[in-house]
C-alpha cells in the first residue's frame, strides 16, 4: 500500500504542477501533508517536516548565499567578458546560442555545483535568448542535461556517494566511466544543434541590429497583433516566434513579455533603432553602463571567486559558511557604503525568496516521502519486481533504474538506501560493485530536472520559466541523453 500511495504522490504532484493547477511551493506542501493524512499518519507530519527542514537547511542556506554572491559578481562585470565571448561565437544565430548555453553550462559545471552553475549560465544568456524571443525552456534544458553530465565528476556527489555506499575508490568509479561520459556530452551538443536549427527555423537568423531595430520597433507600437499574429506585417519582417511552435520547440516561453508580437511598419521607428542600436561585436548582454559595475576590483573579484571554489572543491569549509563568507566580503569591499549593500541585498531578494522558499517547500515533500517509509517501499518493490533472469545483467538494469530512481528520489536516499541492496543482487551473479557504482551513474542528467533538487529552481527560477513548462519539455530529451550514456558504458565495456 505504501508504494502505490508514494508513486501516487509523486504523480499527483508533477500532473499538478505540469497542468499549472497548482504552484510548485503549494503542490510540494499540500500533497505530501494530504498523503501523509490518508497514509494515517497525520499526527507524525510535523515531525515530518521539522526532519525534512533540518536536512536541507544547510542546502537552502547555501542558496541563498551563493545568490546573493554570484548577484553581486554579476552586478560587478566579472562574468561580463564570458558574456561577449559567448555572444560573439553565437551572433544571433539561435543555433549557435543554444549550442553556447551547453558548452558554457558545461564548462562552469567544472566546479561541481550545479548552483552555480545555473546562475552563471543564466546570467550569461538570458539577455540574448530573451532579446531574440528564443525559447527559455530550452535554455534550461539544453543547461540542465549538460549540468546533469558534468555531474558525475568525483566532486560534484554521485560518484563520491557511489563510493562510500560500496566502499569504493571514486577514482576507480569516474576513470573508465570518461569516455561513456564523454559521449553523452557529446550528445548534448548534438541535441542542442537540433534544437537551435528548430529554433531558427522558428525566428530564422537575425542580426543584432535587426533584432535591437524590431525591440524598438515594438516598443514605440500601440497597435497589437493576436497571439497567433508571427510577427509585424512591415516589409522585411520576420517571424518574432509566434504561439504556432509546438512544444518540443519550447514555445511555451514563460519569460516572454505578455501579449502576442506587436505589428505596424517599422519606418521612422526603425530608422531611430537604426542608429542607436549596438553592432554584433559591441552587444554585450548586460547592460555595459550599468552603476554597479567594479572594473577597479575586477581582478580582486575574479581572485577571489577562484579562492572561493578552489576552497569549496577542496572542502575547506562546509559550502554554505563558504559562501556566507564570500558573499559578506564581497558586498563590504565593492560597496562599502551601507545603502549600496542594502540596494544589492533588496536586489536579488526576489530570486533569494523564490529559491529558498521551494527548498523548505521540497523539504516537506522528502520529510513525507521518508519519513512515512514510502521510500524503502518503492525501492524494495523495484527491486523485487527485476527478473531473476536479469541477474548477470544487474548494471545495465541498475543504469536503467537510475532513472526513475534518482528522478523521484534524492541521490542520497538511492546512492544509500537503493544502490546498495542494487549491488548485493547484482554480486550474486558475479556482477562487480564497480560495475554496479557506474551503471548508478546513468541518471544524473534525468536527475538534474528533478523536483527534488534544489538547484533547479535556481535555474528556472532565474530564467522565469515554470517548472512545469521545464519538467514537460526537457523529461524526454534528459532521458535520451542518459539512456545514450548507459549504451556507450556497454559498449566500452565499463557497465
Amino acid at each position: 500500500m505504501l508504494t502505490i500511495l508514494g508513486f501516487a504522490m509523486i504523480a499527483t504532484f508533477l500532473v499538478l504542477i505540469m497542468m499549472k493547477k497548482m504552484s510548485p511551493i503549494a503542490a510540494l506542501v499540500l500533497i505530501p501533508a494530504l498523503f501523509c493524512v490518508i497514509v494515517g499518519k497525520g499526527a507524525h507530519l510535523g515531525d515530518y517536516v521539522i526532519d525534512g527542514v533540518s536536512s536541507l537547511a544547510p542546502t537552502a542556506a547555501m542558496l541563498m548565499f551563493a545568490i546573493v554572491y554570484f548577484g553581486v559578481m554579476i552586478d560587478v562585470g566579472l562574468f561580463d567578458p564570458i558574456v561577449r565571448g559567448i555572444l560573439r561565437f553565437c551572433k544571433a544565430d539561435p543555433m549557435r546560442i543554444v549550442v553556447g548555453t551547453a558548452l558554457l553550462a558545461a564548462i562552469v559545471s567544472l566546479d561541481g555545483d550545479g548552483s552555480t552553475t545555473f546562475m552563471i549560465t543564466v546570467s550569461a544568456m538570458y539577455p540574448l535568448y530573451k532579446r531574440l524571443k528564443m525559447s527559455l525552456v530550452v535554455m534550461t534544458g539544453v543547461a540542465a542535461m549538460a549540468n546533469g553530465v558534468m555531474n558525475t565528476l568525483p566532486w560534484g556527489g554521485p560518484t563520491a556517494r557511489a563510493a562510500t555506499a560500496l566502499e569504493l575508490d571514486a577514482g576507480d568509479i569516474f576513470v573508465p566511466m570518461i569516455p561513456a561520459l564523454l559521449v553523452g556530452l557529446l550528445g548534448v551538443v548534438v541535441l542542442a544543434y537540433v534544437l537551435g536549427l528548430r529554433e531558427r527555423r522558428r525566428l530564422g537568423v537575425l542580426t543584432l541590429d535587426e533584432a535591437l531595430v524590431k525591440e524598438e520597433a515594438e516598443e514605440t507600437e500601440t497597435v497589437l497583433v493576436g497571439s497567433g499574429s508571427a510577427g509585424g506585417s512591415g516589409k522585411g519582417a520576420r517571424p518574432a516566434g509566434g504561439s504556432g511552435a509546438g512544444p518540443d520547440a519550447g514555445a511555451e516561453d514563460a519569460g516572454a513579455e505578455d501579449g502576442g508580437a506587436k505589428a505596424g511598419a517599422e519606418g521612422d521607428a526603425a530608422k531611430a533603432g537604426a542608429e542607436g542600436a549596438e553592432d554584433d561585436d559591441d552587444f554585450q548582454g548586460l547592460d555595459p553602463n550599468r552603476p554597479t559595475l567594479r572594473p577597479g576590483l575586477y581582478w580582486f573579484n575574479a581572485l577571489l571567486t577562484v579562492v572561493l571554489l578552489t576552497a569549496m572543491i577542496m572542502e575547506l569549509l562546509p559550502i554554505p559558511v563558504l559562501f556566507l563568507l564570500g558573499a559578506a566580503l564581497a558586498l563590504s569591499v565593492n560597496f562599502p557604503h551601507i545603502p549600496d549593500q542594502k540596494a544589492r541585498i533588496a536586489a536579488h531578494a526576489d530570486n533569494v525568496l523564490n529559491v529558498s522558499g521551494m527548498v523548505f517547500a521540497a523539504a516537506v515533500f522528502t520529510g513525507v516521502l521518508q519519513g512515512t517509509g514510502m521510500v524503502d517501499s518503492m525501492a524494495t518493490w523495484l527491486v523485487d519486481v527485476v527478473p531473476d533472469g536479469m541477474g548477470p545483467h544487474m548494471a545495465l538494469v541498475t543504469g536503467v533504474l537510475s532513472l526513475p530512481l534518482t528522478y523521484f528520489m534524492s541521490n542520497d536516499g538511492f546512492y544509500f538506501g537503493v544502490l546498495p541492496v542494487l549491488a548485493e543482487a547484482g554480486a550474486a551473479h558475479g556482477v562487480s560493485p564497480l560495475e554496479m557504482a557506474r551503471a548508478s551513474l546513468v541518471g544524473q542528467p534525468l536527475h538534474m530536472s528533478s523536483p527534488l533538487v534544489p538547484a533547479v529552481y535556481v535555474l528556472v527560477g532565474m530564467a522565469r520559466v515554470e517548472f512545469g513548462d521545464h519538467t514537460r519539455f526537457v523529461v524526454k530529451w534528459a532521458a535520451l541523453i542518459c539512456l545514450l550514456i548507459l549504451a556507450a558504458g556497454f559498449l566500452f565495456g565499463t557497465v
